[in-house]
């Protein structure tokens, strides 16, 4: 099974609560060494220590039950799945992790309980959620222009943040429509829904506000043979990577954990 590793109180940044419960990220990166490098991003990009943040690997057996009192939020990860592949295309590891995630969001909503979902949090989220996803809005691995909706300019995760900043995205897969009821917070030019939130608590993007140039870079590495480039373009894509400035990301990710750090 899926074991949960969760980390002892200890003390914390000054930004939280002299003690907190840990967020909780749910990962399905097959390969050890990019699943400890996107643990690693999401910890210190979002101002987390280490063992502020717990971590299941949902790809590597059945996940144990989740206790949400427990933790101060729920983060989901990337990976290498796509949710609006066709079922009978699937094995059996990726059916099993879609429902048991999909399981975990339903008691997320019912609760309205801080989440975070990126890139592959849209397959898993927003599906659960009712919305259309498919490959219509994929979007090409580097960075792209992100603009903030009107109501995005007055979300807790967004407001004073630049109207526009650029994000790094890959993706196959994307909103074609909203769930119903979702806050729309931001779009790119070649994908409508980079941002939306659910309720009051729960944030999902297409984006990747856990990665810079070199967490990027190491993916790319990694899923050079996954379709999302020709690999014998490779050099020219982390190039243009490396010389990208995407610096506000990460502050989403960084408010999402102080605005929900609990103790």
């Amino acid at each position: 099974m899926s074991r949960v590793v969760d980390r002892a109180p200890s003390r914390l940044n000054p930004r939280y609560a002299e003690w907190m419960k840990p967020f909780l990220l749910v990962a399905t990166r097959f390969d050890d060494a990019i699943a400890d490098a996107e643990f690693e991003s999401f910890w210190r990009l979002s101002g987390l220590r280490e063992d502020q943040l717990a971590r299941v690997r949902a790809e590597q057996g059945p996940m144990e039950p989740i206790d949400l009192r427990d933790y101060s939020g729920i983060i989901i990860g990337g990976g290498p799945f796509n949710a609006s592949d066709p079922y009978e295309t699937k094995t059996a590891v990726q059916r099993r992790v879609e429902r048991e995630i999909g399981e975990l969001v339903e008691r997320v909503v019912a609760a309205d309980f801080p989440l975070f979902g990126a890139c592959y949090g849209v397959g898993t989220v927003a599906t659960r959620l009712g919305a259309q996803v498919d490959r219509t809005f994929g979007e090409p691995v580097g960075a792209v222009t992100i603009e903030v909706s009107d109501e995005g300019r007055v979300d807790p995760l967004l407001a004073g943040l630049p109207r526009t900043f650029d994000a790094f995205v890959g993706h196959k897969e994307a909103c074609r429509t909203l769930p119903p009821g979702a806050t729309w917070l931001a779009s790119s030019m070649t994908c409508p829904v980079q941002m939306f939130r659910y309720q009051n608590n729960q944030y999902v993007t297409q984006f990747h506000p856990e990665l810079d140039s070199q967490g990027f870079a190491q993916r790319i590495a990694a899923y050079r043979d996954e379709g999302y480039f020709d690999p014998a373009e490779i050099d020219e894509v982390i190039a243009r990577v490396k010389s990208a400035t995407v610096d506000v990301p990460r502050h989403i990710l960084a408010r999402f954990a102080q605005r929900y750090a609990t103790d």
